[in-house]
């Protein structure tokens, strides 16, 4: 390795150290009856990021497609602790839907203090050969119900000085194979919400927007596709979960999980040859 590459290497870590330490901590009380609205919230993060909030006594509206099974994520929340919780079914591929939700949690919970959209479509992982109509499905589902759900929420976080929690992946920081209807939702959503985070600061709002870029997390739906493909290794949903809650709480701009998804992204931008040889021949198991 050469003096370059390990001088780079700790200076990235040394830096992420760094931000670590002066990072605002994360105050639990500070949830205590706050008012969430979470999407995708039937399995995998968003349903493990609805128990967190339970245990730290949040009012919670939780929304998916399967209404039976947000009945029972619902119940183990009040469970949990939650000072309140009610679920929405609804699809987000509809044009009605994203403003039905805000609006129903509007009403429930007396306004919003956190807006968390992590809702995604299913998407095959494999090659793409040309589906335009799945591509065109996914961006409404996981990129333009975003964008509805935050423009309806906005108003209500202004008046609480609320957060904006977006979850991202690392597939929106760097391209890789068999995911490209889902990566361009990514980029695309990094991109919104980035540029809306200069909008709001320009013009003084109060509302703060945290994009949390995660890697390979062991969600079934995940693993399910994932496994024997690729090499990367996955890490738990419930940590996850909280870290996107605690990037919200202390207003966080930029959250990675884990750590190393950030210099794996720097290194990237640094040895972008290296990177996309490794990608291409090292990290998935392929043959065509």
């Amino acid at each position: 390795m050469g003096t370059f590459v390990k001088i780079s290497i700790v200076s990235i870590l040394v830096a992420y150290l760094a931000f670590k330490w002066i990072a605002p901590r994360f105050d639990p009380e500070s949830l205590k009856g706050a008012r969430v609205l979470v999407t995708g919230a039937s399995t995998g993060i968003g349903e493990q990021m609805a128990y967190h909030y339970a245990r730290f006594g949040a009012q919670i509206v939780i929304t998916a497609r399967r209404e039976k099974v947000l009945q029972q994520v619902t119940e183990k929340c009040l469970s949990l602790g939650a000072q309140k919780a009610l679920y929405i079914a609804a699809d987000m591929a509809s044009e009605s839907d994203p403003d039905k939700v805000v609006d129903f949690a509007l009403e429930k919970l007396g306004g919003l203090d956190y807006l968390v959209l992590n809702h995604i479509g299913p998407t095959p992982f494999a090659m793409w050969e040309g589906d335009m109509e799945h591509t065109r499905w996914l961006m409404k589902v996981n990129f333009f119900s975003y964008i509805q759900m935050a423009w309806r929420a906005l108003p209500s976080l202004e008046q609480s000085k609320g957060s904006l929690v977006v979850v991202s992946s690392l597939l929106a920081k760097m391209t890789n194979p068999f995911t490209l209807p889902y990566s361009s939702t990514k980029f695309a959503l990094n991109g919104f919400f980035g540029s809306l985070h200069h909008e709001l600061a320009m013009k003084k709002s109060n509302v703060s927007i945290s994009i949390c870029t995660l890697g390979l997390i062991d969600t079934e739906s995940a693993m399910d596709k994932v496994r024997g493909v690729t090499k990367i290794p996955a890490y738990p949903a419930t940590e996850a979960a909280l870290n996107i809650i605690i990037a919200g709480a202390t207003r966080q701009l930029d959250l990675y999980y884990p750590w190393f998804t950030q210099v794996v992204h720097i290194m990237k931008e640094l040895f972008p040859w290296a990177t996309n040889y490794v990608i291409q021949n090292y990290s998935y198991n392929y043959n065509p």
